[in-house]
């Protein structure tokens, strides 16, 4: 296949005539020969999206292994096992890296699910004309030239020109985000840069016809459709690193770093200093290599997440990829599609003017008001068997209408029954049934577009009297159309006559002329009602919504306005597709931040809109819900996907999915997100302490030629210890005034907000006090002899610092707060990890013969009174620095 023909053709069909269209594609409007479209399969190739490339299962998993964390893991478990000859430390740490990998494949290939979504979307036959004939082909076999048959209930099946309408009616809201049908036509566009929304002269594949009848020709295919550049760009589109995993990344660099310089000084130092053996300091630098690594770190991060998803997941928030739990707690941009989002993709009668007088649908309303009957006969919405309404959004709005005021059509249809029709017309922009009477008599009822409908009324109807039209019952007409139309509310008129007999020739000529006006009904998809709320929350929160729609600006803004996105006739805060295009990627980073509001934008719009916002540092939350939305959702910092209303391919793109589309939920889980760090905050506070403390005793004491700790001991207060306080820390409540915080942002980590400095003075004082405990125990010895003193000594030791680390763990539950206000015993799992880990500690010194095993030694009621005394001090302690930190930040 030539490159030509891989390409097909791409440019503006929306500017050409039906019959330069059919020209350029060698074809007619009689369409192909079977064996042209034969021909033409094997140049284009098959009418289907690629699948792209696929990574097995074994690639996934070794590339999993790429962090320079994993890789010192890996390093230090080998060396264990291979000179110091710790098989059991080697294994824990192998196994927490092998169950880290196999979390990482399980949420591996978004892009190729969201590929294979689009792929299943496309419709199995199409109706075409081949040879003179309509034949039924399956939808793959489509190519460009052929020409296809439409109708109401198909999906389109293919990009298409359209060469005949009639009164035919598609809902392009997957593409564009509107979520009103467009009416199509075939009227020439002028201009090249129309956004598809605006092409009405044009049928894309994978939209939905709801109403009349069509014909079009192919002009594009496959990858070359609209959805199939939408596939393009996920297959292309950037991964972005979450600000968990970069905080992960620098945490590993820099515990690398650090771990490194301090065995090579410990390692020369105890050959030069204390003339101990190469070999033994190699063994004590790799012991000191692995207490200073928080090998379970990414184990105890994967738990704490996969906690919060559970927490989430009862919540209506669908966690598809971990690290998402975390990156909404940074968010500071929700840019959000406005259809099915922040409104309820479903057309809503919101106001009624009839008598004069403008209401809202919620009023009374008599079931014999005439505007109520008309809405509701001029009408061909169809019931389902289970009650449901199918048909255009708009009719079925109207319906719904007269069903909530006790209108029921279908009874009163049944006694005044349709006997003639005018089927809608995008050029009179009316609609007109013909009913018979119970007096023989037979009623017109007319709806349509109001500037249209005035102009065939000359009476209107007021009080149930029909009296003249006068210029000023139409001015006040034209004037609660405007009033309506400034509410974003898509107005209809109702009109209708009653004629003797039914014309011999049914015209718009002869029914749609000196009618009576009954009202105007005005239209729109509504809000939901959390969505109000859920922004003013967000904002509180320092989080900025954005609303990005495919809907005309006027509908855009007024939606955004009565959500609180923007005020009241702010429209400079509202930017259209077009003028986006007029931009460089330059002048909009600098302009980023004007804009609230996005209306008649492009998937290659809602990208740019994004990444600009990224640009600028920000934490982007895209959600969405249509085909359109796919590529944003994977740009953005986090992908959010809507569970009822969206199409597998926004799901597939998303790395959460709200089960309720409720965009309150967003907020619920932006709450839980920030709680979530805050608690991995803790527990890499409490480690690193930990650590720390672990490792600055053993370098010290070696600096001093003492004989503290053997790794042994540190391997067992490493499994102790670090295990189950840690998982339990992230189990602790959210502190109040967690959503009263601006967002922390892309540049912030898990040391910041006073966690580095805890960590530093705070693994100082443990490893302080633990090498006070072994310094007393070998000056005030209990029992004599340098064997019993020695092992006094190093069992306080290793007791002490295991405990201490036990108590500390409560000190962690706040970085600044007291343990006393945020109650130290709310969390039941903490509290029982702490006596589970304590006796684990204590089981090894008490019980005859692990004591043997361990090297440690029994003690009496003295050794533990200053074991606990010491172990207990650093709570008093960390309270009084606590206090002065609050003093300060006070102050500042």
């Amino acid at each position: 296949m030539s490159e030509e023909k891989k390409q097909q053709l791409t440019h503006a069909f929306y500017g050409q005539t039906e019959e330069t269209v059919l020209s350029e594609l060698d074809t007619s409007r009689e369409g192909l020969s079977g064996a042209e479209a034969k021909k033409r399969l094997s140049e284009y190739g098959e009418n289907e999206l690629d699948e792209g490339k696929k990574k097995s299962m074994l690639v996934k998993f070794f590339e999993q292994f790429k962090d320079l964390m994993i890789i010192v893991l890996i390093a230090a478990a080998i060396i264990s096992a291979i000179v110091s000859h710790e098989v059991i430390d080697a294994s824990i740490i192998m196994l927490v890296v092998i169950i880290n990998a196999v979390m990482g494949v399980i949420q591996e290939s978004k892009a190729e699910q969201a590929i294979e979504a689009l792929r299943e979307m496309s419709t199995p036959n199409a109706n075409v004309l081949r040879d003179g004939h309509t034949l039924s082909v399956k939808s793959d076999e489509l190519v460009p030239g052929d020409i296809v048959l439409l109708e109401a209930g198909d999906v389109v099946p293919a990009d298409m020109r359209l060469i005949e309408v009639q009164s035919l009616k598609i809902e392009e809201a997957a593409l564009t985000g509107e979520s009103v049908p467009v009416e199509k036509e075939l009227t020439v566009l002028e201009g090249t840069d129309i956004g598809i929304g605006d092409r009405i002269n044009m049928a894309y594949s994978n939209s939905n016809v709801t109403y009349g009848r069509g014909k079009g020709v192919v002009v594009n295919t496959g990858m070359n459709t609209e959805v199939g550049k939408i596939a393009g760009m996920l297959a292309q589109a950037d991964e972005t690193e979450t600000p968990l995993k970069n905080n992960l990344n620098q945490l590993g660099k820099f515990l690398t770093l650090a771990i490194i310089v301090i065995a090579v000084i410990m390692f020369f130092v105890g050959i030069f200093v204390n003339n101990t053996s190469p070999v033994d300091m190699l063994l004590t630098s790799i012991s000191l290599a692995v207490a200073a690594i928080p090998e379970g770190l990414p184990a105890i991060v994967t738990i704490i997440l996969a906690l919060g998803t559970q927490v989430m997941a009862k919540r209506n928030s669908v966690i598809r990829k971990l690290p998402a739990v975390e990156t909404l707690g940074s968010t500071d941009i929700i840019a959000s599609d406005k259809t099915g989002t922040l409104t309820l993709n479903q057309m809503t009668v919101e106001k009624l003017y009839t008598d004069n007088k403008q209401v809202s649908a919620g009023s009374d309303i008599s079931i014999d008001n005439m505007a109520l009957k008309i809405m509701n006969f001029s009408n061909d919405t169809k019931f389902a068997q289970d009650g449901t309404l199918i048909g255009d959004p708009t009719e079925t709005a109207l319906i719904q209408f007269g069903l909530d005021h006790g209108f029921n059509v279908t009874e009163k249809v049944a006694e005044e029954p349709r006997v003639a029709e005018l089927p809608f017309d995008s050029e009179r922009k009316l609609m007109s049934t013909v009913h018979q009477l119970k007096d023989g008599k037979f009623l017109v009822a007319v709806k349509g577009a109001p500037d249209i409908l005035l102009q065939k009324t000359n009476r209107v109807l007021l009080d149930g009297k029909e009296v003249a039209m006068t210029q000023s019952e139409k001015n006040d007409i034209l004037a609660n159309n405007t009033d309506m139309a400034k509410q974003a509310l898509r107005v209809l008129g109702m009109a209708y006559k009653v004629i003797d007999t039914i014309p011999n020739e049914v015209t718009s000529d002869v029914l749609e002329t000196e009618l009576v006006f009954a009202g105007l009904v005005g239209m729109i998809d509504p809000e939901r009602k959390e969505a109000a709320e859920a922004v003013r929350v967000a904002k509180e929160a320092g989080i900025r919504p954005i609303m990005i729609t495919g809907d005309h600006r006027d509908t855009a803004e007024a939606i955004a306005a009565r959500l609180g996105i923007i005020k009241e006739g702010d429209d400079a805060a509202v930017l259209t597709g077009a003028e986006l295009n007029e931009m460089s990627d330059d002048e909009f980073a600098k302009r980023v931040h004007e804009y609230s509001v996005y209306a008649r934008v492009s998937p290659e719009h809602k990208v740019r809109i994004v990444k600009a916002w990224q640009t600028e540092g920000k934490v982007v939350a895209m959600t969405g819900d249509g085909v359109n939305d796919a590529p944003a959702l994977k740009q953005a910092d986090i992908g959010i996907g809507m569970g009822i209303t969206g199409t597998e391919v926004s799901k597939g793109a998303s790395d959460m999915v709200l089960a309720d589309d409720n965009f309150a939920t967003i907020v619920v889980a932006v709450e839980e997100g920030r709680k979530v760090f805050s608690n991995i905050q803790k527990t890499v506070q409490y480690l690193l302490a930990a650590n720390l403390g672990e490792v600055l005793t053993l370098f010290i004491a070696t600096l001093l030629a003492w004989d503290t700790l053997l790794p042994i001991h540190l391997l067992w207060i490493n499994l102790v210890t670090d295990t189950f306080p840690a998982i339990a820390l992230g189990m602790e409540p959210a502190e109040k005034d967690l959503m009263s915080h601006k967002p922390r942002g892309r540049n912030s980590n898990l040391f910041s907000g006073g966690v580095f400095g805890s960590i530093i003075y705070q693994g100082i004082l443990e490893g302080g006090i633990t090498l006070f405990v072994y310094w007393s125990a070998i000056q005030w010895p209990v029992h004599a002899g340098y064997d019993a003193i020695h092992a006094d000594a190093l069992t306080m030791c290793f007791a002490t610092l295991g405990l201490m680390q036990l108590f500390h763990a409560f000190n962690v539950k706040s970085i600044h707060e007291s343990i006393f206000k945020v109650g130290p015993f709310r969390n039941k799992t903490f509290n029982w990890a702490i006596l589970l880990s304590f006796a684990l500690m204590a089981v090894i010194i008490l019980v005859p013969g692990l004591n043997d095993i361990f090297r440690v030694a029994h003690l009496d009621g003295y050794q533990w009174g200053i074991v606990l005394a010491a172990s207990i001090s650093i709570i008093p302690i960390v309270e009084i620095v606590k206090f002065f930190q609050r003093m300060g930040l006070k102050k500042a």
